[in-house]
């Protein structure tokens, strides 16, 4: 079993990559650039869609039904017909 390499070690060959393919980017650092990935590994990563956004935009919607439905049946109900 091999034994994985430390972070130092990782994090140098990332940078030395990045110093061969002259990345241009918007960072100050070359450390602050992302190491560029394969398109296999793009597509693994991607498969699956914004699952997570989708999770919060549903769980945003449903506390906001929530609060309309408290709004409607503890405030307005209750306070009976206008005029």
């Amino acid at each position: 079993m091999a034994e994985a390499s430390p972070p130092e070690v990782e994090k140098s060959k990332r940078t030395a990559e990045l110093e061969e393919l002259e990345h241009s980017s918007a960072a100050h650092l070359l450390q602050h650039v992302a190491a560029p990935i394969r398109s296999d590994q793009a597509i693994q990563a991607l498969k699956n869609g914004p699952q997570g956004a989708l999770v919060v935009a549903g769980i945003a919607v449903g506390i906001l039904f929530i609060g309309w439905f408290a709004f409607y049946f503890l405030l307005f109900l209750p306070r009976g017909p206008i005029g």
